[in-house]
């Protein structure tokens, strides 16, 4: 709601509201993101069209495989295909649960061209960002681990954390307190809650040239928006081998990865990105690079219309 779009945008649960919009927009196809139970709820609302279902990611692995088998009753009466953005699990998933309706996968669409590097203050110190909730599978304390290391290393650490409070767990956020405490971090992390989309390029771009870095802790992650944005904003990623992160992150060629858990490891990569300056400058180039080719929008509007006219 406070990012401002050039295209409508409706939010409502009223069913006399969704009925309206439904009727009025006379819609051929609805790409359903992850809610499938809706596909009866518009079919009752006199909706005959088609339904694609999208599956961005559930988090844990676990959780998609309880989801998605709960789904397969509705899925199957109403889906015409299926969507996900090259997310292994999720694709497998598919394939196992749902042999006969048509699978597509291809990479989320990325605008280079409007959300890009900005010419921004060189700080002094190192900057490390973390954008996510404060639920487990974010892995927040893995990052405050790590920060609570580097800082050992780069006594100006700051820690730059974006998160939306609206969508912590309150007893998440409780242990992020504490143990943010006995870390003795509270003086290093700056917390930015809601920070409208516009505004990150100039974050992104600022962390990028502190000599800092992105850093993606998530136990499991689907195509995480954030990485493309940083990447475009030359600001360097270091993630976890999350999965549908390696879409987007190739180690050493367009950022840095490390084996979940491993906090030596993730020193080692943190401390040769920010110390290494020819192989940080070729990553953040050619991670710029790897976003025009691979996340392009005429792209995804090729693989779109074609997914459209196959069904």
């Amino acid at each position: 709601m406070q990012n401002p779009s050039d295209f409508p945008i409706y939010i409502t649960e009223d069913d006399y509201e969704t009925k309206q919009i439904l009727d009025r927009g006379n819609y051929q196809t609805i790409i359903v993101t992850t809610d499938h139970k809706c596909f009866e709820r518009f079919r009752n609302l006199g909706y005959y069209g088609k339904f694609i279902l999208e599956i961005q990611g559930y988090g844990p692995k676990e959780v998609a495989r309880q989801k998605l088998t709960e789904a397969i009753p509705i899925v199957n009466t109403h889906a015409s295909a299926l969507l996900n953005p090259r997310t292994p699990h999720i694709a497998a998933l598919f394939n196992e649960l749902y042999p006969y309706i048509p699978h597509f996968n291809f990479n989320n669409c990325f605008d280079s061209d409007h959300f890009t590097y900005q010419p921004v203050y060189s700080p002094q110190h190192p900057i490390i960002a973390w954008v996510g909730r404060m639920e487990d599978n974010k892995n927040w304390r893995e990052f405050l681990v790590i920060g609570h290391q580097l800082s050992h290393y780069y006594p100006d650490l700051e820690l730059l954390m974006f998160e939306d409070i609206n969508l912590s767990i309150p007893s998440e956020r409780e242990q992020f307190m504490q143990i943010a405490s006995y870390l003795n971090l509270h003086s290093r992390i700056r917390l930015l809650s809601n920070v409208p989309n516009s505004d990150m390029k100039y974050y992104f771009s600022t962390v990028g040239e502190s000599g800092g870095f992105l850093i993606s802790t998530s136990k499991v992650e689907g195509a995480p928006q954030s990485l493309l944005e940083a990447m475009s904003c030359r600001c360097p990623v270091l993630a976890t081998d999350s999965d549908g992160v390696a879409t987007s992150i190739i180690h050493n060629v367009t950022g840095k990865s490390y084996a979940l858990g491993d906090i030596g490891q993730a020193i080692i990569e943190a401390r040769d990105l920010i110390e290494n300056h020819a192989r940080r400058e070729y990553i953040r180039d050619s991670a710029y690079h790897h976003i025009r080719t691979e996340f392009g929008i005429e792209q995804y509007c090729n693989n779109f219309i074609h997914m459209l006219h196959s069904i």
